[in-house]
């Protein structure tokens, strides 16, 4: 599954941690990797440390078909299960986008998992692309503001076949007395947005394992499920 969004600042990690600790928490085994070039996720995780084993460096600079089991000694459990953060941007490691894609890949072949979760950064790119063509379900995230419908319009028209039931369409940080660009007659949006997650009042200060006892996020995983 990947969770992605055409722009930054829509809480699309935030929804990928709620999704994974809400399918957890309903007896699904689930491997969350947060695919972004620079990572800042694991501000709501209890263990923030990256990697530091020189050896795991060494086999994704060189992935194998079998990377993930060669790395699995350093996945870790909170709410879900996940590949810690790097100790480095991409590219100060010398290492590649697709990097993210083997794992998942390597992974899925174990059937350890019954949801895998890629939360992307939201640059689009052949990687990106090639990220949306493989995952079995993509949950793009956008907000109601113009600015966010207008870029989540444009990652649309660069999708095909975004009608299928592969696709999902979330709303996040929805506040129902501002404007709603999503419903806006003027904006003729090409998607149709299936549920809205309303604003966390706690911000970055609310936990992973409070993300997924919101309520709209476990709508979200019920759908997905």
């Amino acid at each position: 599954m990947l969770i992605c969004s055409a722009s930054g600042g829509v809480g699309r990690t935030t929804v990928a941690m709620g999704l994974a600790g809400c399918l957890t928490k309903n007896y699904k085994k689930v491997l969350y990797i947060n695919a972004e070039r620079l990572q800042t996720f694991q501000y709501r995780l209890g263990n923030k440390g990256s990697i530091s084993a020189p050896d795991v460096y060494m086999r994704l600079t060189d992935p194998q078909p079998s990377v993930y089991q060669e790395i699995r000694h350093v996945i870790r459990r909170e709410e879900f299960s996940y590949l810690p953060p790097f100790k480095a941007p991409l590219m100060s490691l010398g290492l590649h986008y697709s990097i993210y894609r083997k794992i998942a890949a390597s992974a899925k072949k174990t059937n350890e998992y019954d949801f895998i979760i890629i939360d992307a950064d939201p640059v689009f790119d052949e990687e990106k692309a090639a990220l949306i063509g493989e995952a079995d379900k993509v949950v793009i995230v956008t907000k109601q503001t113009e600015g966010s419908v207008l870029a989540t319009e444009s990652l649309v028209s660069n999708i095909n076949g975004i009608g299928g039931e592969k696709y999902l369409f979330v709303c996040n940080d929805f506040r129902k007395d501002e404007e709603n660009y999503l419903t806006s007659s003027d904006t003729g949006i090409r998607f149709q947005v299936n549920e809205y997650i309303e604003h966390f009042s706690e911000g970055e200060k609310i936990t992973a394992d409070s993300l997924a006892h919101n309520s709209g996020i476990q709508k979200t995983a019920f759908l997905l499920m």
